[in-house]
């Protein structure tokens, strides 16, 4: 616990949605430390255990959280909480993902490769999936971010390796390919 100050990982969102990945966090952590009783029904952990545990909690709690939970000073308390309030999470996003999974259409997808490598990974585990379809859904916001600052139609942006030549613009120089020469032969008149 020599690092209190540092955040480990995430701290948990006053929504929650990053519930299930923090209670792993918190827990591996407690444990790497010799704070894994402190959360535990019927622990017997030293007085200090518990507070070196309670402060870690509450250190990666987002600031809403922590004082909303101000009150508790046992750590396992706290944890109970937090799991009463958002544990409820399993039960929403396994399924949702599960139904999508299933119900998965070649027209969700730009290409038919994009479908078919979904399709033949086979993931085994949830989270390879929920992995996947974040990156994936991250990508799109990226390209919908992309269409809306220039839409389809829109004016194209000038290019910036046009040449002017006596106030019109030559993308190629003069039609002989020497520029310089037809301004030349236009200063003499």
């Amino acid at each position: 616990m020599t690092h209190l100050t540092k955040l480990d990982f995430d701290p948990l969102e006053i929504s929650g949605k990053n519930y299930l990945s923090w209670v792993l966090d918190a827990e591996i952590h407690l444990m790497a430390n010799n704070l894994g009783d402190a959360i535990k029904v019927g622990n017997k952990s030293f007085v200090l255990d518990r507070a070196k545990a309670m402060i870690f909690l509450r250190h990666n709690l987002d600031k809403s959280l922590k004082d909303e939970y101000i009150t508790m000073k046992d750590p396992l308390e706290l944890w109970d909480a937090l799991a009463d309030r958002f544990a409820h999470q399993k039960t929403i996003i396994l399924p949702r993902a599960r139904y999508e999974w299933t119900h998965l259409r070649l027209q969700d997808f730009n290409f038919v490769t994009d479908f078919n490598s979904y399709r033949e990974r086979g993931f085994k585990k949830f989270a390879d999936l929920i992995s996947c379809l974040l990156v994936a859904e991250q990508n799109n916001e990226l390209l919908m971010k992309n269409h809306q600052s220039r839409p389809t139609g829109s004016k194209p942006i000038p290019e910036l390796n046009v040449i002017f030549t006596g106030g019109h613009a030559n993308r190629h120089g003069n039609k002989h390919g020497n520029t310089s020469a037809r301004v030349k032969g236009r200063d003499r008149q």
